[in-house]
């Protein structure tokens, strides 16, 4: 995986808006900045240059809904052939590395096991994160908004996600065999261990990353045994953020979650459960001294962006740097595996 170089001059209004919004998610700019790129964005999507050029000439591009002074000034210096000022105060602002270390790390990961669409909390839809994972570099990604439990994330229903594994097969048939689109979903444990959705659908997607969003303060004697029940359950391939804290950002702090993790991580070790390393920089989950003994314990990892938007997918270099200062081998770092290998490890549990 490696950052998509800058576009040059000239290059197309869409080409340079798409690339404002990608630095402004990777550097956690305002949700508001960017929803207002991503709106001008489809104003113009089906709109030809030619049209897009007269507008500019005569002062009515700004008639389009959804187009402003900034995204005007964008569209208009595109269409000169100029790289807009806009576009590159973000480079010199947001393109740089994220991180010091992982380099090597970052460069072996080939996929991501935890990404949001617009279809659950997501800020875009399907077909643009699969275009930046490309763009970045990425071999393949699994789709895994949220399970109906958690509704104010908008959580896929049965027959939402039933919709979402048909959209899926659309785009995988456009996409071809460049890249591969995994079906999946992150999963609510329940309160008894229990996962967020019918087995009957879990078994039909490629792989289930499973989360505690709910209850965050049970004391360990009640939250071990229900990490230990969800890790058990044999849709279960990742275990996602498993303590569930939260290290700074826009909803504040929160303090990680209690359970005995020697038993949690040895069974994810049994019944070969990924533990995840959370990439988003609010979370940083687990901490380093949990992941030590996770290692320790010789489980596998996924290194993952937990991204909600294109520009987030760029995240997981925080998880990397982190995995490869604590030492974690590549060779068990699950997302740096191939597609393939990823469906045989995540199906071989339901099929044993």
């Amino acid at each position: 995986m490696e950052l998509p170089l800058p576009p040059e001059a000239p290059m197309s209004p869409l080409e340079a808006l798409r690339r404002v919004c990608f630095l402004l998610e990777r550097g956690r700019e305002s949700s508001y900045r960017v929803d207002a790129f991503r709106r001008a964005i489809a104003a113009i999507r089906l709109v030809p240059d030619d049209e897009l050029r007269e507008r500019v000439e005569s002062g009515t591009l700004k008639q389009l809904k959804g187009i402003g002074d900034s995204s005007a000034a964008i569209i208009g210096q595109a269409l000169r052939g100029v790289v807009p000022a806009y576009l590159a105060s973000a480079e010199e602002k947001h393109g740089a590395p994220l991180t010091t270390g992982g380099q090597e790390l970052y460069a072996a990961v080939r996929g991501d096991l935890h990404v949001h669409s617009d279809w659950s909390d997501g800020g875009s839809p399907i077909e643009e994160m699969v275009l930046a994972a490309v763009e970045l570099g990425q071999e393949w990604m699994a789709l895994t908004d949220h399970s109906p439990r958690l509704t104010v994330a908008n959580g896929l229903s049965r027959e939402r996600l039933e919709q979402q594994l048909e959209r899926v097969e659309g785009i995988r048939g456009s996409v071809g065999a460049a890249f591969t689109l995994l079906t999946g979903i992150e999963v609510d444990i329940n309160l008894d261990g229990s996962l967020d959705q019918d087995d009957d659908l879990l078994e039909r997607l490629d792989v289930v990353t499973a989360s505690v969003h709910s209850k965050l303060r049970q004391p360990a004697y009640e939250m071990t045994p229900r990490m230990l029940a969800a890790v058990r359950n044999p849709h279960t391939n990742v275990l996602g953020h498993c303590t569930g804290r939260l290290v700074t950002g826009g909803r504040g702090t929160r303090p990680q979650s209690q359970f005995d993790a020697e038993k949690v991580f040895r069974a994810c070790l049994e019944h070969g459960v990924a533990v995840e390393i959370n990439s988003r920089p609010e979370r940083c989950d687990p901490p380093d001294e949990l992941v030590e003994l996770a290692r320790d314990l010789g489980c596998l990892f996924a290194i993952d962006s937990d991204a909600h938007a294109p520009g987030q997918l760029d995240m997981k270099a925080y998880g990397c740097e982190r995995a490869e200062r604590l030492g974690i081998p590549a060779e068990r770092i699950v997302t740096t595996w191939s597609a393939e290998e990823v469906r045989d490890w995540a199906g071989s549990r339901v099929s044993a």
